[in-house]
């Protein structure tokens, strides 16, 4: 069957049928206490209740603000004041609780109005030109006669009943229910304590009644998201309203369609719980899995096991091409069988619809991939030159991969073998340097006070994590719950899962840091006392809190963090910035302070030295910054000074940084320009375009004693013509060695006179 097939004709179609078996399937799942017609909602039921309300001995469930519904409304009433002392002095009564009362009339029994009076009295009071009430009253206004009118059927009501059996306030919410059986209404309130909320399903016919049961029973089964009774009762009056008589009657999109459309839709209170309706029925018929799924044009990744990854469909419908479309399904099955991501079989999938829009609008008489030629391929590079490098990159590298395993694994052996691209086909993209922030913005977002502009600490927390740990947001919201650990040493690390890499890894942090994902750890041990895998878990939806929050939630959260902490760049311009511009900063930082590639790498976790040389880029202005501190001698010991602020500075680094890669000595480096030819030989000691640094001071000491010893042995042979060549080196050595030394003597004054002050 087809991801929107459903079975039997579509309603509108003669022959539509309730699908076989289904009844008989949902009376066997729903249990006893999901079969009433109107559900009563325990107060402390962890999916459709909630935590007490604050005030005093009201067991109604907290829904706003930690309030009821009822006490929410009351407390809003009055401005909002001081909650805690309202909440103190707060009548825990409500309306609905008590009786009541008759209209102020002697001898009406209809219930009052706001005015005191019942709907009819006020009718003849408004007649009257509305003067004062009680003496209105007293003017000897005449009740009509009881005779016509019994009491209302409700337990407990003793005011005058209309033709529905019910008083007006009752009949009311009768009304507000969807009209059902008045027997059954006048049973359930009689059951229903006043304190709980209910969810009445006498208004659907009965086996739509019996799916929406399995539904509610299937999420408070599942204990994951809440779902509050009044918008259950919103979906119920949607479906009553629909006239549909099963969830299933229409295909899920034109089922949507047809639900939004109706009136009085609210579409945030029970739009979502109409959705989780369908598809729980829809499951319980056909089943989950590959089986059930494969077939579908639409998959929903949670029968097949993949949840929490931001999405919740993989749609192949824009794939017009039959072969084309099974051959997807099977490699993105395949893909997320071997363990690929969601994201790279999701870009697989977008790359491949891409193509096969290509050949619909292009080529449309290739139905096959037998039909491919490595023509078509060029046609198709031709329509997608126009895109920027990374798209075209991701289109081709994807398609590539595609015809490659569909090769290897013999999926269909009638494609072409020139059917492929090669490498001159996939653009490169630019290598650039990393996002790093200007320290001038990073110290506005480290400043503390704006820090502590974070509303919620959580957010604080995973804001120092990504600055001071570089961890990508993901694995930073993903954080465990314990996650610190000490070396030998007692210093603490936090471990945390790579999920890109799929490994655990570790990176050191310090003791603030350490005491702030302490007081996280008692914050959520406050929420949830019996413990939770996770260091952030999600808010909402998250009944017993084993969901870490998403990293999209993150990021929302921190542009408006941003708004309020006002971070301007330096010209003036609001910030936005990613979270992974952090880790991007981090590394650049460690590089730029002389940190080892190798430790930076293994902070970051990467896994290869290619991945931190990316940061390594930057590291030219490190290295520029100690070349122009150092003290630069010529092979006479005189001082090269450079301006580095000067209009030749530039210049004269790059020549420098030429000379260190085209002349590789062992002492100091070639000034010579890279264009001209050395005349020396090799003979740098004595070459006036040589200059080297203190860094080189053992290489010149032990050339020195070389030195020393080729002249002693040339002086007993009688060479005086090398004795002299050699005298010549050993004079420059010395004076580098001199001047270099006093160099390197002054520094250490220097730190001497530092570490005094």
């Amino acid at each position: 069957m087809s991801g929107e097939a459903m079975p039997g004709p579509a309603p509108d179609e003669p022959g539509w049928r309730y699908p076989p078996g289904l009844s008989e399937m949902l009376v066997a799942a729903v249990r006893i206490e999901f079969r009433a017609a109107v559900l009563v909602i325990d107060p402390a039921d962890p999916v459709f209740g909630g935590v007490p309300c604050l005030v005093g001995t009201c067991r109604r469930a907290a829904r706003v603000h930690e309030l009821c519904s009822a006490h929410f409304q009351r407390w809003a009433a009055l401005g909002r004041p001081e909650k805690s002392a309202w909440v103190q002095a707060a009548d825990a009564a409500v309306r609905g609780d008590g009786r009541v009362k008759s209209c102020a009339v002697p001898g009406c029994g209809f219930g009052r109005n706001s005015t005191g009076l019942c709907v009819m009295h006020i009718k003849a009071w408004r007649r009257a030109g509305g003067p004062e009430t009680e003496s209105w009253i007293g003017s000897g206004v005449v009740a009509v006669s009881s005779a016509r009118y019994g009491i209302c059927r409700l337990a407990g009501c003793e005011l005058w009943a209309a033709k529905t059996g019910l008083c007006v306030s009752h009949a009311q919410r009768w009304r507000q229910a969807g009209r059902p059986d008045v027997e059954a209404f006048v049973a359930a309130h009689a059951a229903t304590p006043a304190h709980c909320e209910t969810i009445d399903l006498l208004i659907l016919p009965p086996r739509l009644r019996l799916e929406v049961q399995y539904a509610l029973q299937q999420r408070h089964d599942e204990q994951k998201a809440p779902l509050i009774p009044k918008h259950a009762r919103h979906a119920i009056n949607v479906l009553a309203a629909s006239g549909m008589v099963s969830l299933l009657e229409y295909p899920e999109e034109r089922w949507r369609e047809r639900v939004n459309s109706l009136p009085g839709m609210r579409r945030k209170a029970s739009g979502p719980f109409l959705s989780y309706a369908r598809r729980q029925v829809e499951n319980l018929l056909y089943g989950t899995g590959w089986e059930v799924e494969f077939d579908r044009d639409v998959w929903r990744l949670k029968n097949l096991g993949i949840e929490d990854c931001g999405r919740a469909t993989l749609r192949f419908g824009a794939i017009g091409q039959d072969q084309f479309k099974t051959l997807a399904k099977r490699w993105v099955r395949w893909r997320l069988s071997a363990g690929s991501s969601l994201s790279n079989a999701d870009i697989g999938l977008r790359a491949l619809i891409r193509f096969t829009e290509f050949l619909a609008r292009a080529e449309p008489g290739i139905e096959r991939l037998g039909q491919l030629s490595r023509a078509v391929l060029e046609r198709y590079l031709a329509d997608i030159a126009s895109q920027s490098e990374y798209r075209r990159q991701r289109a081709i590298g994807q398609l590539g991969i595609f015809l490659t395993d569909v090769r290897r694994h013999r999926w269909d052996e009638t494609l072409p073998a020139d059917v492929v691209f090669y490498r001159e086909d996939i653009p490169r993209r630019a290598k650039q340097l990393p996002r790093a922030l200007a320290e001038y913005v990073m110290a506005q977002l480290e400043d503390p006070a704006n820090l502590d502009r974070w509303t919620e600490p959580a957010y604080r927390l995973i804001t120092l994590i990504l600055m001071r740990c570089g961890l990508r947001i993901n694995d930073a919201t993903r954080v465990m719950f314990e996650c610190i650990v000490h070396d030998a040493d007692g210093a603490p690390y936090l471990r945390y899962t790579n999920h890109k890499m799929k490994r655990e890894a570790l990176v050191p942090i310090d003791e603030e840091l350490e005491h702030d994902i302490r007081d996280q750890q008692r914050r959520v041990l406050e929420r949830w006392p019996g413990g939770v895998p996770v260091l952030f878990p999600r808010k909402l939806k998250n009944i017993h809190g084993r969901q870490p929050m998403r990293g999209d939630t993150y990021r929302q959260v921190l542009d408006l963090w941003l708004e309020r902490c006002q971070v301007r760049d330096a010209n003036g311009a609001a910030v936005h910035l990613t979270p992974h511009q952090w880790r991007h900063t981090l590394g650049t930082r460690l590089i730029n302070r002389d940190v080892p590639q190798e430790v930076v790498r293994r902070i970051l976790d990467h896994d290869s030295h290619e991945m931190t040389a990316h940061y390594a880029r930057l590291h030219d202005t490190t290295i520029r910054r100690h070349w122009e501190a150092a003290r630069k001698v010529n092979i006479g010991g005189e001082q090269v000074v450079l301006d580095p602020d000067g209009p030749l500075a530039e210049a004269a680094w790059a020549k420098q940084r030429v000379g260190r890669a085209s002349q590789a000595l062992p002492n100091g480096y070639c000034s010579l320009p890279v264009v001209k030819t050395c005349p020396h030989a090799n003979s740098c000691l004595t070459c006036p375009m040589f200059v080297t640094t203190a860094e080189f001071l053992p290489q010149h000491r032990r050339q020195r004693t070389e030195v020393l010893q080729i002249i002693a042995a040339a002086e007993a042979r009688g060479q005086q013509r090398l004795v002299e060549m050699n005298r010549q080196v050993l004079t420059n050595l010395e004076n580098i060695i001199t001047s270099l030394d006093e160099d390197a003597d002054e520094n250490d004054a220097r730190g001497q006179i530092a570490d005094a002050s």
